[in-house]
């Protein structure tokens, strides 16, 4: 049995959802198009720690993202900012927990794609000039963020961090920043989808 959401979609009863800072629902194993939202995406990245918080201070997933657009082309800047998006509505995962689960590899790469889907990118399948991005940004956090991590990560190996120390931001300053970043890549992707929301 089911039911009919508010847009029209036929959802089971007992689908697990999370509920966002909109109100939304969002149902893991079935996600919509319609149910993805900006903002949400923005807050929840925003106020989520990276390295599930064993960090010397805060440092959120928004920032890594903000980080991750910086080092690619412009036009591989959209796809950049949203590449952890997943993680707005499933939870910034430790690596190696997320190995032992590959159940959840799989529901993070439908909603990637759910999510690519309803801003006209394909965030499955990844340049790899932002998943280089991604490595340099990591062994910029590892040394800035985790100066107790002494032992070596073996797939930073032969990547370099950035030069500049990491400055952290507010989960506030996080967002706002990262809505501003979204501006401005979906005016040259896709004008119609323009948010105005930087609070």
């Amino acid at each position: 049995m089911g039911k009919i959401n508010e847009k029209g979609s036929r959802i089971a009863m007992n689908s697990p959802y999370v509920s966002t800072f909109l109100g939304n629902r969002f149902f893991l194993t079935n996600p919509h198009i319609d149910d993805v939202d900006i903002e949400d995406i923005a807050h929840g990245l925003a106020y989520q720690c990276r390295f599930n918080g064993q960090t010397r201070e805060f440092y959120s997933v928004a920032q890594h993202s903000l980080m991750v657009m910086s080092l690619v082309p412009e036009e591989l800047r959209f796809s950049a900012l949203l590449h952890d998006a997943a993680e707005a509505y499933l939870g910034d995962m430790v690596k190696p927990l997320k190995n032992l689960f590959p159940e959840f590899s799989m529901i993070e790469a439908r909603v990637m794609e759910i999510i690519g889907h309803r801003f006209g990118l394909d965030l499955t399948h990844l340049d790899p000039a932002i998943k280089q991005a991604d490595l340099i940004a990591l062994a910029t956090e590892k040394r800035d963020l985790m100066p107790h991590s002494v032992e070596t990560w073996h797939y930073l190996q032969n990547i370099e961090p950035l030069a500049e120390a990491i400055q952290s931001m507010s989960p506030q300053k996080a967002k706002s920043a990262f809505l501003e970043a979204f501006n401005h890549c979906i005016q040259i992707h896709n004008p119609d989808q323009r948010t105005t929301r930087l609070d």
